[in-house]
């Protein structure tokens, strides 16, 4: 007897796009999709300003849930007075649902 492998369902073999591609590993990593993912690190400044982005930083995406780091307990505290907002400008430039809640961590030195 030879050994044969499986055959795949055809959806397996037949080529995917790349954005179908990247949003199914994205999802993996429980993010709603790569463009959300890739954006909100990608165009972080824009969203939050530049004096919030040189005191925080985007660490994870999972699950509409991200987690952010920053250099102080002070900016911790302001962080979160602002979540609700940072969580609108967030999905009204990634879409509705990206991001659905805010985790601000203060990094370890």
């Amino acid at each position: 007897m030879t050994w044969r492998p499986l055959p795949e369902p055809n959806a397996e073999r037949d080529p995917a796009s790349l954005r179908a591609s990247l949003d199914k590993v994205a999802k993996r990593f429980g993010s709603s999709s790569a463009s959300a993912f890739s954006g909100l690190f990608d165009r972080w400044e824009e969203l939050v300003g530049p004096s919030i982005a040189a005191h925080a930083k985007p660490v994870s995406l999972r699950a509409g849930h991200l987690r952010v780091e920053v250099d102080s307990n002070a900016w911790a505290s302001q962080l979160r007075f602002m979540t609700t907002d940072l969580v609108e400008r967030c999905c009204s430039a990634l879409g509705p649902g990206a991001v659905r809640q805010i985790d601000i961590r203060v990094a370890r030195r």
